[in-house]
């Protein structure tokens, strides 16, 4: 939109943030604490966005008071190997760089905010501690990363059990507002307001069937989340995701990424998504994760995002957790989610039929794991030494298209057995300067979170969207505050 063309603006600010999510609450706070006038947009009724419904993991590392307190001694360099791995490849090394060297001081940062950690660690493969234990794994510990890095956790939690980015948000919340930030709910950004110069000098939008606009002094910050819920995106730049279920809160519709980029704003690494199976890591590496041809294809204890991709991306489906009653006993009862087997068979053969597999496939795959595992080896794949036992019958098959919790149609993530969200969109620099297609910056425009291109490359760890959001949604703050 010319800013000529617009007549009126409803309300000016000096740092006009667009999205009240992680990123855009770190934004605000940092733009606020700088001494700026704030104003942040929101199109839901109140903050919170994706970020609030979030597991609250957060990606911290090189010698938190956490890990120093559960006994592990970790450093920059051993936590930029693991992510430069596990986020590969092409992660990006400028902001991985900066994101390691100062995570301590980001842990403080949150720790000044209110958000508290217990010292304590959850041990076991999972997706979300039942506990309030404040670190976890994330694959550190398993092959091939153990071999790249020191093995050290560096998954931190909020202080409350399962889910707990609602927690983190309510704190990042009050921070942002007792900065001085103010909030423009129910309000839909629609067209960044551009100068003669060039320059964007504010947002365009819609609040209750009205047309509105915001004046910006010095910049406008675009924490708009992914697009997930962009149907039309995904099957443009994401198509892996087509059909598989969406982890949002139903409006990461790709509006900041689609606004920047009319006005000449580069993307980057738009295809690259985060896939996650209704899998349940603690039955998984008790036994075996199989393709639909009844084939091992990774280490099942590997960080389960990790195998989720690795299968959903490259495999053919269904895949099954295959697991004997030994494993599936040995999961206390409140651990396994609901997850009830689909099948059950004395012979591998019977089991192979019901699962549609070609004869004696999934009898080889598991001849061949038991017989390494006798010997405490998984040459295949280099699974721990420590999940490693034969399975012994009668074995099970998990369906991850059941879903957790009910162990039925109706329980959670039922559908495909997958979900995910998209980790491409504008590329930016170090301080959040969106960057337009020549590779220039594009004056009084910032990014952060979804909306923006940030650590990743081809892979995902938990708690690098709140990790990267919340560090470089603070830096974008800052820069957008100087002007």
């Amino acid at each position: 939109m010319p800013a000529g063309s617009v007549g009126r603006y409803d309300a000016e600010c000096d740092v006009l943030v667009v999205g009240f999510g992680c990123a855009g609450a770190a934004a605000a706070f940092e733009a606020a604490s700088a001494g700026a006038d704030v104003r942040v947009l929101e199109r839901a009724g109140g903050p919170g966005g994706s970020s609030a419904l979030s597991g609250g993991e957060l990606y911290l590392g090189g010698g938190t008071p956490v890990q120093d307190a559960c006994g592990y001694q970790d450093t920059t360099q051993d936590m930029f190997r693991y992510l430069e791995a596990a986020l590969g490849p092409h992660a990006d090394p400028e902001k991985l760089r900066v994101y390691c060297e100062e995570s301590t001081e980001h842990f403080r940062w949150f720790v000044d905010r209110g958000v508290t950690f217990e010292h304590s660690l959850w041990e076991s493969p999972t997706w979300m501690p039942p506990s309030t234990d404040g670190l976890m794994w994330l694959g550190e510990n398993a092959w091939p990363y153990n071999t790249l890095a020191r093995p050290v956790p560096r998954g931190h939690r909020p202080a409350t059990g399962a889910y707990g980015g609602w927690l983190l948000m309510e704190k990042l919340i009050a921070a942002a507002r007792g900065a001085g930030a103010a909030t423009e709910p129910d309000t839909l950004a629609t067209a960044l307001v551009v100068d003669g110069a060039g320059r964007v000098v504010g947002v365009t939008g819609r609040r209750h069937g009205e047309d509105v606009a915001f004046r910006a002094r010095r910049a406008v910050v675009l924490t708009t989340g992914g697009f997930v819920d962009n149907e039309e995106m995904l099957a443009d730049h994401a198509p892996a995701l087509l059909g598989h279920g969406k982890v949002s809160d139903g409006l990461d519709d790709g509006s900041g990424i689609r606004m920047a980029s009319a006005i000449g704003a580069a993307t980057r690494r738009m295809s690259v998504v985060e896939v996650a199976m209704t899998v349940l890591p603690a039955l998984a590496v008790r036994g075996m994760l199989v393709n639909g041809h009844g084939q091992r294809f990774v280490n099942e204890d590997v960080y389960p995002g990790l195998f989720s991709a690795a299968a959903v991306l490259t495999q053919p489906g269904p895949y099954w957790v295959i697991i004997d009653e030994e494993g599936f006993e040995s999961v206390p009862e409140a651990e396994r989610w609901g997850v009830l087997p689909e099948f059950v068979e004395e012979e591998l053969a019977a089991l192979e039929d019901r699962l549609g597999m070609p004869a004696g496939a999934l009898e080889s795959s598991v001849g061949t794991y038991n017989q390494h595992a006798e010997r405490g080896r998984d040459p295949y794949f280099h699974k721990d030494a420590d999940w490693l036992r034969p399975l012994k019958p009668p074995l099970a098959a998990i369906d991850p298209r059941r879903g957790f919790h009910a162990g039925g149609r109706g329980s959670a993530g039922a559908g495909t057995g997958a979900a995910g969200f998209t980790l491409g969109g504008l590329r930016t620099t170090v301080d959040g300067a969106v960057l337009d297609v020549s590779g220039a910056p594009l004056p009084g425009l910032y990014a952060a979170g979804r909306a923006s291109s940030g650590l990743h490359g081809a892979g995902y760890v938990s708690g690098t969207s709140l990790g990267d959001g919340t560090f470089f949604g603070r830096r974008a703050g800052r820069a957008a505050a100087g002007g």
